[in-house]
């Protein structure tokens, strides 16, 4: 009879191969990919491109949520440290 240490070893063992090969395939898979769509790589979509592109569209959303958490960063310091009390 296989102690509780072996039993829970091998359960590890199991799911660690499991998972590996899940990710190998998800990574491999075109699944869920529209036709007429090529997969880009994350190099590819961090490049600083002009114009109306995927990339531009991705660091304008970046630098949108930059400029927003930065706003209200300003917002709620300044709140903090002026004076509470009301007349």
């Amino acid at each position: 009879m296989a102690s509780m240490n072996q039993v829970t070893e091998q359960v590890i063992e199991q799911v660690t191969a499991k998972s590996a090969t899940a990710t190998t395939n998800q990574l491999t898979s075109t699944e869920g990919i529209e036709p007429g769509y090529e997969p880009v790589s994350p190099r590819e979509l961090n490049a600083w491109r002009r114009g109306f592109t995927p990339q531009a569209e991705i660091w304008n959303g970046r630098l949108a949520m930059i400029g927003l958490s930065v706003g209200l960063s300003v917002l709620v310091a300044a709140r903090l440290l002026t004076d509470f009390t009301m007349p």
